[in-house]
């Protein structure tokens, strides 16, 4: 927060709370002028004062083998870009791998529809605030369905339950005495919905992040006692390191709760836009005090009575949320505090992952640089658009997008080293096996390696999906599509076939072989291309509804059995083609480099 405040506390809130009076006098006074804590108060713990709240173990009924996965909630400002569409991609293989695990998953996502650019955006289309939310939040679910994304709770911050929830937890948080109101006077990003440091901003005030000038704001605001937590936080991740993830990502918070913490603004006098805060009508909530309880009022039901505790109850604490690296500071130091302070377990894991750039930049709408993911999804298809992201980016890091390096990759992986595989593996059946399957594939692996290095390279990605090491997943899988071309590349069944006898029987086992090798990469591919996957399962002779009840149990090799009838065979992958520049102006009303989708061959 930048400097500046002028502390006018309420009167009426000291006698609401007393202690409060007392311990926020003293601890405004210290952070101004820099005096030793020892000289006022030692603020008691919140395990002191008889909340509970760990890291590891939830408050409420969750079992076990429940996995509850956020992304963040998005800002409705503008429609989706693939900055968001990136996060929930990923999100979406996490919750199926754990799916496949076995686990009972409760996948949120929504979106934030309260603040002061919300009520711009819709002024300027000549619409109100909740119409624009309306038309926002769709596009999201729109784009949500086109890429496949199985969430289970789409929250919205408008919704009266999560109203309810957000109320009943400021006025926990505000008994425990952790809300005052002063003044404040600080340059203040509109974008950020953040006041800012000085010494943070680049020249002539910008925003570091939104490259805007921060405009100069003095508000009557209420508070949270943020740094009342600096050292429970300090200690909390020391002795919970996997909090916040990757493991640089617990430097830089670290580095920030050492720099010391200041209170943070919770509510805004000039925006009509928000819930209001109890109390006080005059007032709306701030949006991040507002928004990241969206994680927890997800959990309510629908015919449940809105309750903080009921909703908690239902899955609370999250064992992944997974956010970008610009908002790590909100959930990874604001939000745990929080949490303590309203006595609720924290999440198992924050992990922040890198941005998407274009031109170097990273992508934002506030930016005017997006890449446009409906396009993308409309030109490729999903399967295309997630294996890149997830392939090409390294989970965590930074990744930058190119159609050229897009169309190679895609055209590689899935159209060449499995698509082509399947398709000339299940054609060579057709012809020689009357697409009928002549052993077991437990027994036709027998004698050989090659069964041991598949299950090796299944390991393999299992740790990794598991590690959240999205990239290094699709490559060890990419790795069994390698081993199967190898192997056939090797057996040359073709040769074996027209020798008959002994040597026809060998090269009826090698397709075995291989198209068990495309059964497992069905399974392990699921999380990351499932339609994919779906038509490969199809062309193995399966239903789509024993596709869906696949566990990660059937990576095991050993599922295809004798006499199973296989598809006839039929591309799985589309292959991106481009055109030239004269087909492309040959083409009438069509653009020079336009992209066309011709089947793989």
């Amino acid at each position: 927060m930048a400097a500046g405040m002028n502390c006018s506390f309420q009167n009426s809130l000291w006698l609401l709370n007393p202690r409060q009076g007392t311990n926020f006098r003293a601890a405004h006074l210290r952070t101004r002028l820099r005096l030793p804590q020892s000289l006022f108060f030692s603020a008691p713990s919140p395990a002191a004062d008889g909340a509970l709240y760990c890291t590891n173990s939830s408050n409420g009924s969750a079992a076990s083998d429940t996995f509850v996965l956020t992304t963040p909630l998005y800002y409705v400002n503008a429609p989706p870009h693939m900055g968001s569409a990136y996060t929930t991609i990923a999100a979406d293989a996490i919750a199926r791998f754990q799916r496949l695990l076995g686990k009972k998953v409760i996948f949120i996502t929504g979106t934030d529809e309260h603040g002061e650019k919300i009520a711009t955006a819709a002024s300027a289309q000549g619409s109100s605030p909740g119409e624009h939310c309306d038309v926002i939040s769709q596009a999201y679910k729109s784009l949500w369905k086109d890429l496949e994304i199985g969430y289970d709770k789409f929250i919205r911050t408008t919704d009266p339950t999560h109203e309810a929830i957000v109320k009943q937890f400021y006025s926990r948080v505000l008994a425990k005495g952790d809300i005052y109101k002063a003044d404040y006077e600080g340059l203040y990003c509109v974008n950020c919905e953040e006041y800012k440091d000085e010494k943070d901003l680049l020249e002539n005030s910008c925003c570091p992040m939104h490259l805007k000038p921060c405009v100069r704001r003095k508000e009557d605001n209420y508070f949270f006692a943020l740094s009342k937590y600096q050292k429970l936080l300090e200690e909390t991740l020391v002795q919970n390191p996997d909090l916040v993830q990757p493991s640089f990502r617990l430097n830089e918070v670290q580095s920030w709760i050492r720099s010391g913490l200041k209170d943070f603004s919770i509510s805004r006098a000039s925006v009509e836009w928000g819930i209001p805060v109890p109390g006080d009508e005059k007032q709306t909530i701030y949006v991040w005090f507002d928004a990241l309880l969206g994680y927890i009022s997800a959990l309510s039901e629908e015919k449940e009575r809105p309750d903080l505790e009921l909703a908690v109850s239902s899955g609370w604490p999250a064992s992944l949320h997974l956010i970008g690296k610009d908002i790590l500071r909100f959930h990874a130091v604001y939000w745990p505090a929080m949490l303590m302070s309203a006595g609720l377990s924290l999440p198992k894991m924050v992990f922040g992952h890198g941005f998407l750039t274009k031109d170097g930049m990273k992508m934002g709408k506030s930016l005017g640089n997006t890449l446009e993911p409906n396009d993308l999804v409309q030109r490729f298809g999903s399967d295309a658009v997630r294996y890149f992201f997830l392939r090409e980016v390294e989970f965590g890091s930074d990744g930058d997008y190119s159609e050229d390096r897009f169309i190679n990759i895609v055209n590689a992986h899935l159209a060449n080293t499995i698509g082509n595989l399947l398709n000339r593996t299940l054609g060579l059946l057709r012809k020689n096996c009357q697409s009928t399957l002549v052993v077991d594939s437990a027994v036709a692996a027998e004698g050989t390696s090659f069964r041991e290095t598949v299950e090796t390279l299944v390991e393999r990605a299992r740790v990794h999906y598991e590690n959240l090491s999205l990239s290094s997943a699709c490559e060890a899988v990419l790795e069994i599509g390698n081993a199967g071309n190898s192997y056939v590349d090797e057996r040359a069944p073709w040769s074996l076939f027209k020798q008959g006898g002994p040597a026809s029987e060998a090269a009826a086992k090698d397709l075995v072989v291989v198209l068990e090798v495309m059964r497992i990469i069905a399974v392990t591919l699921a999380p990351v291309a499932p339609s994919l996957c779906l038509r490969i399962y199809k062309q193995l002779g399966y239903s789509e509804d024993q596709f869906n009840a696949l566990t990660w149990v059937d990576t095991k090799w050993g599922g295809l059995k004798c006499g199973q009838v296989m598809a006839q065979p039929k591309p799985v992958f589309a292959r991106i083609e481009t055109q030239t520049e004269e087909e492309g102006k040959a083409a009438v009303g069509s653009r020079s480099g336009k992209k066309k989708l011709k089947e793989a061959a």
